[in-house]
Parts: C-alpha cells; structure tokens; sequence
C-alpha cells in the first residue's frame, strides 16, 4: 500500500496535473492533500473518481480544505480537529480503511502556517498542534495502524532547509513548533523521510519566489508520521520531486510511505 500527502494548493488548478499523477501505474492507493481551495460541492469528484478513486472531502471557500483520495472504499470519515468547536477552518479529515488483520486509520491534516509571530495566527498554531497532541494520544492509545499525513508547517531540523537563516524568524522554524512536532514522535510516531535517509538538500517545498526552485532553495515541512502498528509494516519513503517542475505547479510536492497493507478479499 502506497500512502501519500500532498499539498496541491488550488486542486482546480492543479487539477491536469493531479490527474495525469494519478494516472501514472506507481499512483499511490491512499492520496491526502491539502490546501484545495474548494467547497466539498465544487470538488472535481468525478474527475478523480474517474480512475478509481473513493472521495472524501472537508471542504471550505477559497482557502485550507483537505481531502483523502483512495483506492480502498471508506469504512468511515470524521471531519475537523476535536476540542475547538468554533474553529470554522477545514483543516483535517480521518479515514477509517480495511485492511488484512483489521483497519487502518489515515488522516490528511494541514496544519496553520502561524505568520506573523507575535500575532493570533502564531497562537492558533499552536494551540491547533496541541489539540492535535490530545487526539493523537488517544489514537495512539488504540494499538491501530496509524497514518498521519500532511503539510505540517514545522522545519524540523536545521537540515530540512536550504538556508536555515532565512527562517530564524519565521513560524515554520520555532522553538514552540518544532516542540509540538517532537512532542507527536515522542508517543512512538515515526517519521518516514528521515527514518530512511539523513541526506541533506531533501525537500518537499519551493517557494514560487525568486527562482527558489531553479535554486533549489527548499524547505522539508511535508511529512508522514506512522503509530508503532503502522510503522512495522513500513518498507519506503520518497518525494516526487519531478511534479515540481511540471507546468502551473503546486509549490509542494508529494511525500509517499510504501506499508505492507492489503484490501481484504
């Protein structure tokens, strides 16, 4: 089973490119993405679904949003981040999914960016990753395969940047961040990337600005987390980084988990 997160920023505007992707015969089985810009009515359902893709979204106008894209049909799907009921932003959506020996659970969260410091965004960053720590615990208390996918917004090492200085003032790199990052790896969660690979210049995202692309001036905020029961069936991780170079690209690119899962028959 191939699970993958992708940040597509705009999904009717990626949306050629996210197609011909999931046209390809490596297409992952599970797809999260982030940021599609769209109500849950004016998703490009069909399209996808088209190729052999289950749908579920979580929608809002213009900004955030979050989908699970699968080849496996949804037992279930539980839209928004417990604890904070007035929180109107579509930021995070579980799939409950059957899988040999039992189910597996994979979310698609996009997690707030927190710019400027010293501002409401930061505290809803952080506030949003504890809540986030809350809900994970009690999944992680369940002893289930565990996928928790997505543009997390956190650097979290000095390597996972280009030029580190560049965001010694910026949300993405604080302590308090990258603290609430750590504080998910400490219930037992994996991190695929660097559970495979400590090589430098490994990136999922390039801003549109000054040619950080051409420069490969990137940044690592990308990443899939795995519970212990996911983590043991876990073979490969990498990061598609050719769909960055594609015409009218997302400034992100995939990150993909390769588990050893199978549909049951």
């Amino acid at each position: 089973m191939r699970v993958a997160t992708w940040n597509i920023n705009g999904v009717k505007a990626r949306l050629e490119n996210l197609l011909h992707w999931l046209e390809e015969e490596t297409a992952p089985d599970v797809v999260c993405l982030q940021e599609i810009k769209s109500v849950d009515e004016q998703f490009p359902r069909m399209e996808i679904e088209s190729l052999g893709y289950h749908v579920e979204t979580h929608g809002q106008k213009g900004f955030n949003g979050v989908a699970i894209l699968s080849k496996l049909r949804f037992d279930e799907a539980t839209r928004g981040l417990p604890g904070e009921e007035s929180d109107a932003q579509s930021r995070f959506i579980e799939g409950v999914f059957s899988v040999d020996g039992g189910v597996i659970r994979v979310v698609s969260a996009y997690m707030p960016n927190g710019n400027p410091l010293g501002t409401e965004k930061f505290t809803y960053k952080i506030a949003w990753m504890e809540r986030l720590q809350a809900w994970a615990e009690a999944r992680v208390a369940l002893e289930e395969p565990l996928v928790l996918a997505g543009d997390y917004n956190i650097i979290p090492h000095p390597i996972d940047a280009r030029n580190i200085q560049d965001w010694l003032g910026d949300a993405l790199y604080q302590p308090q961040s990258r603290a609430a990052l750590r504080r998910l790896e400490a219930l037992g969660l994996t991190e695929c990337v660097r559970a495979v690979t400590d090589a430098a210049e490994t990136y999922t995202f390039w801003d549109y600005q000054a040619g950080a692309w051409q420069k490969n001036n990137g940044i690592r905020i990308d990443h899939i987390l795995l519970s212990p029961e996911a983590a043991d069936r876990f073979s490969a991780a990498s990061i598609d980084k050719r769909v960055r170079a594609w015409e009218k690209p997302s400034d992100h690119v995939p990150v993909i988990a390769e588990l050893d899962f199978h549909a049951p028959h």
